[in-house]
């Protein structure tokens, strides 16, 4: 038979639990803000429009640009990908969707684009994505049935799946001059 704990054995172990749950719940919105992907473009000369990165589910290329205008420096645009293309995902305006981290949202990637003029600049884009639940029902013999009558149905009404959703936030760091 093993020897009971004393209280100053039960106090150190609930004091490291303690512990514990404090750097966790410190460390949980830390790890929640570093993006999934992180990645470098090559530098780009003022004037010439280069792809930052294409989202397919939301039939989305995001265009970027450096302006040489000291207002605005590099321009940021969502661009449609194909007029065919059925969007799987939707890209909404930064700042309509204000991407945040305890909204849901997940920094999905971080692309730099260094300024071909001005080494110490470059433009940081930051892809958010807002997942949802896309679980579909299935039925008796574990297959998913979609019938068109009823998904008719929920379209007059308007009662549609709701999609995935991404962003894409600009911001420059480094000075030139």
């Amino acid at each position: 038979m093993e020897p009971r704990p004393g209280p100053a054995e039960i106090f150190r172990q609930a004091f490291l639990l303690a512990v514990l749950v404090a750097v966790a719940a410190v460390a949980a919105p830390l790890q929640a803000q570093a993006p999934q992907r992180e990645r470098t473009g090559t530098p780009q000369a003022t004037g010439a429009l280069h792809t930052v990165r294409t989202i397919p589910e939301a039939c989305t290329r995001l265009e970027g640009m450096y302006t040489g205008d000291p207002a605005q420096p590099y321009r940021l645009q969502p661009v449609d990908t194909a007029p065919g293309c059925r969007q799987r995902a939707r890209y909404v305006d930064p700042a309509q969707a204000r991407p945040d981290a305890g909204a849901g949202w997940v920094l999905d990637d971080l692309v730099r684009v260094p300024d071909a003029a001005c080494p110490d600049r470059q433009a940081l884009v930051r892809v958010w994505r807002k997942p949802v639940d896309q679980t579909l029902e299935l039925d008796g013999q574990g297959r998913v049935r979609i019938y068109l009558q009823d998904a008719q149905k929920q379209a007059a009404a308007g009662q549609m799946r709701e999609l995935p959703e991404y962003s894409a936030q600009l911001e420059l760091a480094g000075r030139c001059g």
